[in-house]
């Protein structure tokens, strides 16, 4: 009998959900040859390779990672016969364009879903997703970690991937001090999502392979929260599975894969900037979730902003600066900073796009959505350092910076800079608060 041929296949993805698929379906599996993954959303990614030590026997010289514009030259040289789609928040059109090019080249068009891709953990694990990037997922992840700290139970906080550097060095990751994301090279998208944990006492465990790291986060966690980025499914399987929409974006609740996906995997959902958003927009979100999703709890929360201090902002000429991936991947024009900056009496702010640095140009030609306001992007030294550069070149009086890092330390900003702070905020009860009581005591952990 002759052996069957492996089917070439091809991962698109944007350095995270791609390597996790692979680790767990393709690293061993020999009906499949991966050829290569591509890569989107995140600048510098393209011309890598995964390396041997990650990519297992069947790959010894590793594999490349190539950009997802070459997606039809690899699948008519390499004659693939399998596409898998791997990243997240993106639109139903793109997925569809995507698997319009694939089904041309002669390829299948692949998606995993969260039973062949999730991990089993020995300890509950309270997830927090969404259905968009920037709905808040990890303010109400950080709230959930000190709930469950006030109960004596130790916490561990895995985050969904961000590997950008290097993917060797990455694979196992665990954060506890300030120290450590300075070890670890972060970029500033991932110190926008650790700092906060760490200034709160959590550890967070983070890298490439979770089939490793989920082992050393459970030795040290009664209790997993898995902190998911853009609006992907759990790497991890959830015990309680808390979804977030967003009140100011009535209508994105099925419009995003796996967004919809996310949503109908939902165990509670949380209406996130409730407080911020009409009264008519919050009534709408609530019925486009019935719609889809009507046997779950569905409770309202905020996100309040404060800047520390306002008096400072009034009347001043003031750049803005945003969470990055909330921006660009999230469609979002604006968020808390400029939303601060308005509230607080700025006389004027100021739009920093004729001010920017050509890398950062770029950023607001490829996102022309983007509003009055400068994301912080920061893939690599040379990108924080082109966006310390455009912050100088501004003539503003001073940065209002709603990103959730120390900006001014880390960019060497020398303008005053006024932080943007925002955290989640119950807003009825017993809301969230009594979903979270009723599972700990089904888990055990509280009486």
């Amino acid at each position: 009998m002759t052996q069957e041929k492996r089917v070439r296949t091809l991962i698109l993805g944007a350095a995270g959900r791609d390597f996790h698929n692979f680790n767990v379906a393709y690293r061993q599996n020999r009906s499949a040859e991966v050829v290569a993954f591509t890569a989107a959303q995140i600048t510098g990614i393209a011309g890598r390779r995964y390396p041997p030590s990650l990519a297992g026997d069947l790959y010894p010289d590793g594999i490349p990672i190539v950009d997802e514009a070459e997606l039809e030259r690899m699948c008519r040289e390499h004659l693939v016969g399998q596409v898998v789609l791997a990243y997240s928040d993106i639109s139903r059109e793109q997925v569809m364009h995507l698997a319009s090019r694939a089904l041309a080249s002669g390829a299948d068009f692949v998606f995993l879903g969260p039973e062949r891709t999730m991990l089993k953990a020995s300890v509950p694990v309270i997830a927090v997703s969404a259905v968009r990037t920037g709905c808040g997922k990890s303010q109400v992840a950080r709230w959930l970690s000190a709930q469950l700290k006030s109960r004596g139970l130790r916490v561990g906080v895995i985050r969904h991937p961000m590997p950008y550097g290097d993917l060797e060095r990455q694979a196992v990751q665990q954060f506890a001090a300030l120290g450590d994301l300075d070890a670890a090279d972060c970029t500033i998208e991932e110190r926008e999502e650790y700092e906060p944990h760490l200034a709160l006492g959590n550890t967070v465990y983070a890298g490439v392979d979770y089939a490793r790291i989920l082992p050393l986060a459970e030795s040290e966690s009664d209790v997993l929260v898995w902190d998911g980025g853009n609006n992907d499914f759990p790497f991890v399987r959830p015990d309680l599975h808390i979804v977030l929409v967003d009140a100011l974006r009535p209508g994105q609740e099925t419009t995003h894969h796996p967004g919809e996906t996310v949503l109908r995997m939902a165990d509670v959902v949380v209406i996130a900037k409730a407080d911020a958003a009409c009264a008519d927009s919050v009534s709408q979100v609530e019925a486009n979730v019935r719609a889809v999703q009507g046997r779950v709890p569905v409770v309202r929360g905020g996100s309040p902003i404060r800047l520390d201090d306002e008096t400072q902002v009034r009347g001043k000429t003031v750049l803005v600066i945003e969470d990055g991936p909330s921006m660009t991947h999230g469609d979002m024009p604006w968020g808390a900073g400029y939303v601060a900056a308005t509230r607080a009496g700025a006389a004027q702010i100021i739009d920093p796009r004729s001010y920017a640095e050509a890398e950062i140009a770029d950023v607001f030609a490829r996102y022309p959505h983007l509003g009055p306001v400068l994301p912080a992007i920061g893939y690599s030294k040379r990108q924080i350092a082109a966006l310390a550069r455009t912050i100088e070149r501004v003539p503003a009086d001073m940065v209002v910076a709603a990103t959730p890092i120390d900006l001014k330390s880390l960019a060497g900003i020398d303008k005053p800079v006024m932080r943007a702070r925002y955290e989640y905020a119950e807003l009825e009860s017993p809301g969230l608060t009594g979903v979270v009581e009723a599972f700990l005591k089904r888990a055990g952990l509280a009486a």
